[in-house]
This record gives structure tokens, C-alpha cells and sequence, in this order.
């Protein structure tokens, strides 16, 4: 017995069947994740100044985290010659919907200019608030005042890194020169430093991720 013709599948069934299909193979496959996204925001220790392209803080700390395979975006989001009230000023574009955690390293330029670490604090206050709101992880790093401003200006500058870390419950690294001064001389390393004496050298960058990195390692850790 010749059995029946039967009819062809309307639109409607070929698609139910395509997408049935399409959901058997790929039922089976895991989810792929996407990169973490973390942004560094800061000054020109951040923005890699007087650096070739690939020898500054980000990229760096990007090739350190790749290598102990973290699968991550670092963005920079450092300007040269940036205060805290700069990074204020522009960290709601910079915590893009993407961002997972980020780094704080901002403060150099107030203390060179000697703005009251008053302005500095409320500053660096109002960018951890606006990073909390978010639910993001943060990293601060911290700078030491030299005693030029006179010792009310030193104690005040110095105590608002650990003070707004212990405030916000946000990671800290006390200073970013610490691993850039020599240990005999107890002054920064000439070889790890570019002429100018304030910003570290390609190799002096590469100190100072060896020894931050661990703690950003911590912080991506909160992120996931």
C-alpha cells in the first residue's frame, strides 16, 4: 500500500521545528562568559606619562593579569595632570554599564599644586560614594605628602587614603611609590624613575603592577 502524500509544513511548523532544532544543539553548550571589565582611573601614574604606548601602568597590569589568566579588559581612564576634582568631574561617563570594578589613583596633582587636602578628601569621597552606588569593587591607591606643606598638611593629606578606605570598606594600597624606593638610601630609585624624578620609568612601572597586582587580583576576586 502506497501511503498517503503528506502535507507540506506550513511556515509556521518550519520554524517550530528549526527553532527546536536550533535549541537541541545548543542546549548542551555552556554560556560564555563575558571579560571582566576593570577601569583605572587616575592621573598620569595611570595614563602612562612619557611612556611608549605599551609600557605604562594599564597596559602592564594587563599583561600581568592575562599572564595568570584573567580574562579581563583593563581601561585606562587616566588624564596627565588630573586632580581629584577632575576625576570627579568625569567618572559618571567613566563607570560605563560594563565596568565590574575599578581602580582609584588620584591625588598627586593636589598635592603638588598644595589644594587643601580638605577638597581632595570630599573629592576622592564623592567618587567611592558614586562607586558603591553601583555595587562596585574598588581599589585605592594612596599617596604620601612630602613635608613641604608643613606637617598640618602632611598628617591631613596622608590620613585620607586609609581614613576614606575604612569609611567605604574598599581595598588599599598605601602609597604607589613604596616599591620604587631604593632600600639603602631610602629615596626613590633613580633607575626605576624617568628624568624627572616624579614618574617611574617602563621598568619601574613593571615594580610597581609585581607589587599592586596581588591586591588587584583580590579585587577582581569581588567581582565575579
Amino acid at each position: 500500500m502506497i501511503p498517503a502524500r503528506l502535507p507540506p509544513l506550513t511556515y509556521g511548523l518550519r520554524r517550530h521545528f528549526r527553532n527546536l532544532l536550533v535549541g537541541l544543539i545548543f542546549a548542551g553548550s555552556p554560556a560564555v562568559a563575558e571579560p571582566l571589565t576593570l577601569v583605572a582611573l587616575g592621573d598620569s601614574l595611570t595614563a602612562g606619562y612619557g611612556l611608549r604606548q605599551g609600557d605604562g601602568f594599564v597596559p602592564q597590569l594587563q599583561e600581568w593579569l592575562t599572564a595568570r589568566g584573567e580574562d579581563v579588559v583593563v581601561v585606562n581612564a587616566g588624564v596627565s595632570g588630573d586632580t581629584t576634582a577632575g576625576g570627579l568631574s568625569r567618572v559618571d561617563w567613566t563607570l560605563t554599564p560594563e565596568v565590574d570594578a575599578m581602580i582609584v589613583a588620584l591625588g598627586g596633582n593636589d598635592m603638588l599644586r598644595g589644594i587643601d587636602p580638605a577638597a581632595s578628601r570630599a573629592n576622592l569621597d564623592a567618587i567611592l560614594t558614586k562607586a558603591g552606588d553601583r555595587g562596585l569593587p574598588v581599589l585605592l591607591i594612596g599617596l604620601r605628602a612630602p613635608g613641604n606643606y608643613g606637617a598640618a598638611f602632611k598628617a591631613e593629606f596622608d590620613a585620607m587614603y586609609p581614613e576614606l578606605a575604612a569609611k567605604h570598606g574598599v581595598d588599599m594600597e598605601l602609597n604607589f611609590f613604596i616599591p620604587l624606593i631604593d632600600q639603602s638610601s631610602r629615596l626613590l630609585a633613580p633607575d626605576l624613575m624617568q628624568r624627572d624624578g616624579l614618574h617611574p620609568s617602563a621598568k619601574g612601572v613593571a615594580v610597581v603592577v609585581d607589587a599592586i597586582g596581588p591586591k588587584v587580583l583580590t579585587l577582581l576576586d569581588k567581582a565575579k
